[in-house]
């Protein structure tokens, strides 16, 4: 009964911690809805894109005679703003985010609703969003990473309490959590990253990427918790830092600090097409 217990305790505190992570990353849309012109208008800012077809930026309303405009350019780019006009079909206003086809470019965009006697901006609460772009991820590459993820997670955790309980399964727990994290993060991961980026690793010592150096510091932490395992010098306490360890980094937010293409680059690629067309 106690098993059972530890790991439903576990499992709940695995999933509040990838539940906060993914709610305050980098690349959690926000959903949200205002009144303007005594008319509701639901709206979605995306900050991520996958593929390479150009993003839509959805706002849903009845009301038929709003200007509506986004305004975009390349992140920290000394350009103007590009303006583009939102259309209005079947109850949505579309307006169409270029896809700059640059793996990792990150364009800044925001949102003006007029009428004729008043204007508001999207995002309220800041200057402007920040999205960005990134190849098609194949779901067979993404779920097991996401699943096996979770479970390095869970199994870190269970370990952590196992050892803080001073129970017998510590030894073989251990080694669960560091093959579930190898395959995880350093085999699914970088599969993964190079969908999405074109690159398998850019964490240390080849870049500064959050997440794939937290995901390395993870591993460290937990094959020194092996090491004093097998010199049995204080196991027990290795196990529970290397899980504290692992609960602390996998709070930060994911994406944080990831991959980010140079303005100058989207710039370029954006003024090619131009003269292509």
């Amino acid at each position: 009964m106690q098993k059972v217990l530890i790991w439903i305790v576990s499992f709940i505190i695995t999933l509040s911690t990838a539940y906060y992570q993914r709610i305050t990353g980098p690349t959690y849309p926000i959903n949200d809805k205002i009144t303007f012109n005594n008319t509701e208008i639901k709206y979605t800012l995306a900050r991520s894109h996958g593929g390479f077809e150009n993003h839509e930026v959805i706002l849903e309303t009845e009301n038929k005679n709003l200007d509506i405009n986004l305004y975009w350019k390349a992140l920290n780019s000394p350009e103007d703003w590009h303006k583009v006009k939102f259309e209005y079909k079947e109850g949505k206003y579309i307006g169409i985010l270029p896809n700059p086809k640059v793996l990792a470019a990150k364009l800044e965009y925001y949102v003006e609703i007029s009428n004729q006697s008043e204007t508001i901006k999207l995002p309220q609460d800041k200057d402007f969003i920040i999205i960005r772009f990134k190849g098609d991820v194949p779901l067979w590459a993404l779920i097991p990473h996401v699943i096996v993820m979770f479970g390095a997670m869970l199994l870190a955790t269970r370990t952590g309490i196992e050892a803080l309980l001073k129970r017998n399964n510590v030894n073989k727990l251990t080694y669960w959590t560091i093959g579930f994290l190898l395959i995880g993060g350093f085999i699914l991961g970088p599969l993964v990253q190079k969908f999405a980026f074109d690159a398998y690793w850019t964490g240390f010592p080849f870049g500064y990427d959050l997440t794939d150096n937290k995901t390395l510091l993870a591993l460290i932490g937990w094959l020194i918790a092996l090491f004093m395992i097998k010199k049995n010098y204080k196991p027990n306490l290795g196990v529970i830092l290397a899980s504290i360890i692992m609960l602390v980094i996998f709070l930060i937010p994911h994406s944080l600090l990831g991959s980010e293409a140079d303005y100058q680059e989207i710039n370029k690629q954006q003024t090619e097409r131009s003269i292509e067309n």
